[in-house]
């Protein structure tokens, strides 16, 4: 009976312990490529994307300074955009290898704009002029709703700043 029982319980428990999960990874919560532009919040149109992606690409021709653009509709499992920006530069770096001079973080939905500057542009311009920059030229037209016009204008200016 005891003999029983005990091959009971095994067929029982049995499967339920093939199927747990031992380990959690973590999900990514970046892509696994970026370009100079990078819309995943489809606020821009192909013509826009590629418009930007060659500006951006010539500019790191002059000024051997990569300027990348990422929106997003969702930071998450972040809490504020400024921790998703820091962490997506962190993994551009370390993972894909692409080590971006300025990173422009925008999401349309939370209606926020993060811009974040490495240390070796700092010689060139200040983070009260990079402020000033995006304050100046793409907040006003992202308040207008024309994405497209404020990327374009706040890339130009940051570009001229950094040649």
């Amino acid at each position: 009976m005891k003999k029983l029982v005990l091959i009971f319980i095994i067929v029982l428990f049995l499967p339920t312990l093939s199927f747990a999960q031992t380990k959690t990874e973590n999900q990514p919560v970046f892509a696994k490529s970026y370009d100079y532009v990078n819309d995943f919040e489809k606020i821009l149109t192909p013509n826009q994307v590629k418009n930007l992606n060659d500006f951006l690409k010539s500019s790191e021709a002059k000024t051997n300074s990569k300027i990348l653009i990422v929106t997003t509709p969702s930071i998450l499992p972040h809490t504020d955009l400024t921790n998703y920006s820091l962490d997506l530069d962190k993994y551009l770096v370390s993972k894909l290898k692409i080590d971006t001079s300025i990173l422009i973080v925008i999401s349309k939905q939370l209606r926020q704009i993060q811009v974040h500057g490495v240390e070796k542009i700092r010689a060139k311009m200040s983070d009260q002029e990079m402020k000033d920059i995006v304050s100046s030229y793409i907040v006003p037209e992202l308040k207008k709703g024309d994405y497209y016009k404020g990327l374009q204008q706040g890339a130009l200016q940051l570009a001229k700043k950094i040649e």
